[in-house]
């Protein structure tokens, strides 16, 4: 057909004439043949995209039918028990989409859904890569990053839950009013511009819906494209293996493999957070009333991502100090500004630490595995029981009426486990680290265990093993285990410098002084140098 093959041969010249001016022949060759690790722990970051994707869908088919106004009318609509009662049109038009809208109510349920797997995924995705120390060098911008898109996404949440202006938000906006205002000295001008005056004022939902719709859905995208471009150009990490080094990768190739899985797992997120919308409801605005400042909900709990600030903000004691003029209140002071300050200050510096205590300056693309790093390892499972403690106490009224037990002694019990409870946990799992090392030790040098007995010639009975698989025995030996740093005691440094390096050194030992030495020859040492180490500086067990 003749018109056929002109509008081919013009189809054709175009593309050519495209890319003739932009590489996109080369890049589409790159990206077609990228290779993925196939590793199910390397999707927890996936599932974080894949909810974005969802919440970014569902947002904006929700924002067609929200009004941010705080104008006041009187509701008319479908929800019986609320006709007649005065509300601002941010709750009736969030009413209007529950009840009113065509599949609002679930497209609602959905998007709530989406912001808490999200928030799930990335922290899940965050402590992956912490365990397994693939946020070493190269990679220390794309942590940052990653950090930067927890607190983003904390803030997106909170933005989302407090914009339908019910009582339940409204108490959450009524404590955020008050962490703002302990703030010394800007405190009360940094709340006074949020809310437009004295609270609960008729600005803050209108200013928060900007914020939750364009600010920052537009930050966390631009974050997000520019970290997938750094996970390309940098290469994955990958879990040690026999053929895999730092300087591969070994996987699936994007197309056709790992699109067709990468696909099946969106369909796969979306699919479940519409059966949750479905089944399990979240956030029943109606149950709680348009917000007014005489009344708070009762046993209100917040998302699980801000739990942890209820739970602090309850454990503080209530006290205040004035100071030149000013007062103080160390209650959200310390709860709610101090101590999420520093545990963000830690995340963005921690892989800066390492590097130090380490000496470590190569490239690292070989994941570890969390029982080779005690200490690091300990440390992620004690920020988790941290967390779950907080956790806990923010819903410490609600456990005392479930329980019928005393609140003070829940409290001052939940206190003492606030600071009891890591340093056991921590303990225990640098314990558990080591306990599985030696294990791997005594696997190495005895064998496994086959499950026969066999008699002797002088007519004993001795268990048989037998050698483990090259695999296993390959993954036990290949990983990494850094030495302490010394201190040089070199009398001709300056004070602060020897006193700098004593600190180093002291610290490198606490992190590294506790291993269990596998049994391996010279020859086999250079074998694991080889295989682990980025182009810049070997080591290995």
């Amino acid at each position: 057909m003749p018109g056929s093959k002109r509008r081919t041969r013009a189809v054709v010249r175009g593309a050519e004439a495209l890319d003739a001016r932009l590489p996109l022949g080369e890049i589409a060759k790159g990206a077609v043949r990228k290779v993925f690790p196939d590793h199910w722990s390397f999707l927890l970051g996936e599932l974080a995209l894949y909810s974005f994707v969802v919440l970014l869908l569902t947002g904006v088919y929700l924002s067609f039918f929200f009004d941010p106004s705080m104008r006041e009318s009187v509701y008319h609509g479908a929800y019986g028990p609320l006709r007649g009662v005065r509300m601002s049109q941010a709750y009736l038009s969030t009413l209007r989409i529950s009840f009113d809208v065509r599949g609002g109510l679930l497209i609602r349920q959905v998007h709530h859904w989406a912001a808490i797997v999200f928030l799930a995924a990335i922290g899940a995705h965050l402590l992956r890569v912490f365990l397994t120390g693939a946020f070493r060098r190269p990679r220390e911008l794309n942590w940052t990053i990653g950090v930067t898109l927890f607190a983003l996404s904390t803030l997106e949440g909170f933005a989302g839950y407090s914009l339908p202006d019910d009582l339940l938000s409204g108490t959450g906006l009524r404590i955020a009013q008050g962490i703002v205002m302990s703030v010394p000295v800007v405190g009360t001008y940094l709340a006074f511009f949020a809310f437009g005056g004295e609270f609960p004022g008729l600005d803050i939902v209108p200013r928060l819906y900007p914020v939750h719709i364009l600010l920052v859905p537009g930050l966390l995208l631009g974050l997000i494209t520019v970290h997938l471009l750094l996970v390309v150009h940098l290469k994955h990490t990958h879990w040690p293996g026999p053929g895999r080094t730092g300087r591969n990768v070994v996987g699936l190739p994007f197309f056709p493999q790992y699109l067709a899985k990468s696909g099946g797992l969106f369909l796969l997120v979306f699919g479940l957070l519409a059966g949750l919308a479905a089944v399990a409801q979240v956030n029943p605005i109606w149950m709680y009333g348009p917000y007014r400042p005489d009344l708070v909900s009762t046993g209100s709990q917040p998302d699980w991502y801000i739990g942890f600030l209820e739970g602090s903000l309850r454990l503080m004691p209530g006290t205040e100090t004035r100071l030149w003029g000013h007062t103080v209140v160390w209650n959200p002071f310390v709860a709610a500004v101090l101590l999420p300050g520093a545990f963000f200050t830690v995340l963005y510096a921690y892989p800066f630490f390492e590097r130090w205590i380490t000496g470590d300056t190569g490239e690292r693309h070989l994941c570890d595995r969390p029982r080779d790093r005690p200490v690091r390892t300990g440390l992620g499972a004690a920020a988790l029981a941290w967390y779950a403690v907080l956790l806990l106490a923010g819903a410490q009224d609600v456990l005392a009426f479930i329980f019928a037990v005393p609140l003070p002694e829940l409290t001052w019990t939940l206190r003492a486990a606030f600071f009891v409870v890591p340093a056991v946990v921590f303990w225990l799992t640098r314990r558990l680290c080591l306990a599985l090392q030696d294990q791997e030790r005594e696997l190495l040098t005895g064998g496994e265990e086959t499950g026969l007995v066999r008699q002797g010639v002088e007519g004993g009975f001795h268990p048989e093993s037998r050698a483990l698989p090259a695999d296993e025995r390959y993954v036990m030996l290949v990983g990494e285990q850094p030495r302490p740093l010394q201190d040089d005691h070199d009398p001709t440094r300056p004070l602060p410098q020897r006193a700098l390096k004593r600190v180093r050194a002291a610290v490198s030992s606490w992190y590294y002084r506790d291993r269990v030495p596998y049994p391996l020859t010279p020859e086999q040492h250079a074998e694991i140098a080889e295989v682990t180490a980025g182009p810049d500086r070997p080591s290995g067990r």
